[in-house]
């Protein structure tokens, strides 16, 4: 049966001489993977194919069975058109760390309506926003978190100043042996989960050792909370691109 939605593309393999498989999150089936044939071919390969780069937001016409590992689209196109983001060193690294997020935590057959549109509009602001946006991987891992059903509970004070990742709440003193950030970056955290309009992300102080001590913590978290969960590459880029 034919479906319309929207998806982002996370990740494109080959698959033959002429064809790609491509992991999508869409709105309305969560992560899928489709065949797409023929578009490394002739002008395809200047046209369609460039379509199905990690990050670009499209229009989709789909083929869907449930339970089904692959899927068919019929149809793609831009559903959004990038001004900046390719061209801009840091914008597209904090783009593929999102893509990378989202490809290792998204199961299938899921959907997850709320958390689509937050990563459309992050991809969106990211690409016409002009100035620091070191911050925003920690806003967005936190919020990936969160609508995906993991969310910290609580609030950092004087007299919870410590984030037990395991628990994923505040508590007032490190427990032996758990899973703690320290009191900076358990206060950063805190403050980053009272954000809803990232505009307001950088008047959130944190130097780059404390952005990688945060970014290291909260891979931890996802690794506690996500089963199968195995660490993401593009944090070690993210420290050097955004200092």
């Amino acid at each position: 049966m034919l479906h319309k939605t929207q998806g982002i593309v996370l990740r494109t393999v080959r698959y033959g001489e002429t064809s790609v498989i491509v992991n999508i999150f869409t709105e309305l089936f969560g992560i899928q993977s489709y065949l797409v044939n023929g578009v490394r071919t002739g002008k395809a390969k200047t046209s369609k194919a460039n379509l199905l780069q990690p990050a670009n937001i499209l229009d989709l016409v789909v083929y869907h069975k449930d339970n089904k590992n692959l899927q068919r689209l019929s149809d793609f196109r831009f559903a959004y058109l990038y001004r900046s983001l390719y061209a801009d060193v840091i914008k597209n690294s904090i783009a593929l760390f999102f893509v990378e997020l989202l490809d290792k935590t998204l199961k299938q057959p899921e959907s997850y309506p709320e958390l689509f549109h937050f990563a459309v509009d992050a991809f969106e602001w990211i690409d016409l926003q002009e100035g620091n946006m070191a911050n925003l991987p920690l806003y967005f891992a936190l919020r990936v978190a969160e609508l995906q059903g993991f969310r910290i509970y609580g609030t950092y004070s004087n007299e919870n100043p410590y984030l037990d990742l395991e628990g994923g709440t505040f508590i007032p003193e490190k427990l032996l042996n758990s899973y703690c950030l320290d009191e900076n970056c358990s206060r950063i955290t805190g403050q980053l989960l009272e954000i809803r309009n990232p505009g307001l992300l950088r008047d959130i102080k944190a130097d780059k050792q404390t952005r990688q001590q945060l970014l290291a913590g909260y891979q931890l978290y996802y690794q506690l909370h996500f089963p199968g969960f195995s660490g993401l590459k593009s944090p070690r880029v993210l420290s050097e691109i955004l200092g």
